[in-house]
């Protein structure tokens, strides 16, 4: 099988050679390792200093507090709505910016001749509660990869478990972990857009929770998820519950469907790699999802290194609750003109498909902002080794938790010329946070009951 070359600058030695060790035989964070946080590097562990050029600046603590005009109902007030394009890439020019660049940016670029990226001063707005900071720092020293680096072991509240990764599974891991306010419940879309640019939105109701946030704590989780379609009628009442393990060894995923035409919760064991996910018309995995969930226990991973990209950043503008989908979404790809690119660090991290299992992606590759822990941009591969699937997450600091996520995400479908929008939030209820709920909200009844 032949793979494109993944072109990486500024790459770290260090990793390149740590990359090639079994997880077995890295070691855990050290106390030299955890010494540096808040130091030299930030609390969740990237680089604090700016880069060389000070085109990346130096991290100072992000945005921790709302802004004095915010207000939930009509989305995050943009702190940089004067701010102009510092240069627009696009087919003509992007071979001079190319080092900065994806090989899927590039081939969106030239495949869809109105596709541009508006490139804005770099703002370093990631920020996590201090509590959140001082867990990170204590529980880093005793976790360690489970068996085949399939799960994570002795973590209890931590949402950064590998601060100094030295692997690829760690900075997986580090995404898969990542801090998401603790409890939310979200009020989304997602539609298929069509080549036309037609779309239908398939509406969702998503409650997200913690093990730590709740009224009890079971072992070995790592979050609770439950989702229910509310539109179109045809798809609406279809629900879905997760009990997401950390140890994935010793206990693999458990999730349930519910179908309202038959009023049953059946156990759903093939609801995770590549089985086709909810209301997607078949263009997400369910591992898709987030970037990327459930075990990799299918892929070798490496650690490629770290490098500075372009990656769609601050998207104050797009999470603007006047606009409407049809604004915002085009004929084969979203409104650039709503789309704000920055220059970033990021984690490379490349998963190859192992020869003795099987997947739709036979190779993966993620671009995973340094600050946040969130995958900005993969690209995916088919089996003959071509570029099938590009993924663009537009990433966003919630300011009033804080936390960096996605305020939508796009998997542009090569192959099929049409593409996914997920998680748009614009015609919906806000996201509400900091629900108290209970460990019964994500019970098999509770997922009879909400189905109904």
């Amino acid at each position: 099988m032949k793979h494109a070359f993944i072109p990486c600058t500024r790459i770290l030695a260090s990793a390149l050679f740590l990359s090639v060790l079994a997880p077995s035989s890295v070691a855990q964070t050290t106390a030299a390792d955890v010494d540096k946080l808040g130091k030299e590097l930030t609390p969740v562990g990237a680089e604090r200093a700016a880069n060389k050029d000070g085109s990346i600046p130096a991290w100072n603590g992000g945005i921790v507090k709302p802004l004095a005009d915010f207000d939930p109902n009509k989305g995050y007030a943009n702190p940089f709505a004067s701010e102009k394009p510092l240069v627009t890439i696009t087919a003509a020019n992007m071979e001079q910016y190319k080092d900065k660049l994806a090989p899927g940016q590039m081939e969106l670029l030239k495949r869809y001749p109105s596709f541009q990226m508006k490139i804005y001063p770099s703002q370093r707005t990631a920020a996590l509660p201090q509590n959140i900071y001082d867990v990170v720092k204590a529980e880093a020293p005793k976790i360690k990869l489970a068996e085949g680096g399939n799960g994570i072991l002795n973590m209890e509240r931590s949402t950064v478990p590998f601060p100094v990764p030295k692997t690829g599974l760690e900075v997986q891991w580090n995404h898969q972990a990542r801090y998401f306010g603790g409890v939310w419940t979200r009020y989304s879309a997602e539609f298929p857009v069509q080549t036309n640019g037609s779309f239908t939105p398939v509406t969702r109701v998503e409650t997200f929770a913690a093990p730590w946030a709740l009224d009890k704590i079971e072992p070995n989780r790592l979050y609770y998820y439950f989702a229910r379609l509310t539109g179109p009628s045809n798809v609406a009442g279809d629900a879905m519950l997760v009990h997401e393990p950390l140890d994935q060894v010793n206990e693999p995923r458990m999730a349930w469907l519910y179908n309202p035409g038959t009023r049953r919760v059946l156990r759903a064991p093939e609801f995770a790699y590549d089985s086709p996910g909810q209301g997607a018309d078949g263009l997400r995995t369910i591992d898709d999802n987030l970037g990327f969930n459930g075990a990799p226990d299918r892929y070798e991973w490496k650690l490629v290194g770290k490098k500075e990209m372009y990656i769609s950043y601050n998207n104050f503008k797009l999470s603007d609750r006047s606009l409407k989908y049809k604004d915002m979404v085009q004929s084969n790809h979203l409104n650039p003109e709503l789309v704000r690119y920055e220059l970033h660090r990021v984690w490379v991290v490349e998963a190859t498909l192992k020869p003795d299992v099987r997947h739709i992606y036979a190779k993966r590759v993620f671009y995973i902002d340094e600050d946040s822990w969130s995958v900005a941009h993969i690209d995916q591969y088919d089996g003959r080794g071509e570029l099938w699937r590009v993924r663009e997450a537009h990433l966003m600091s919630f300011y009033d938790q804080p936390m960096t996520w996605a305020i939508a995400d796009v998997l542009y479908d090569l192959q099929a010329r049409r593409y996914l929008v997920s998680g748009m939030t614009n015609e919906e209820k806000p996201m509400v946070f900091g629900e108290k709920l209970t460990l019964n909200t994500f019970s098999t009844s509770a997922l009879r009951r909400q189905g109904n």
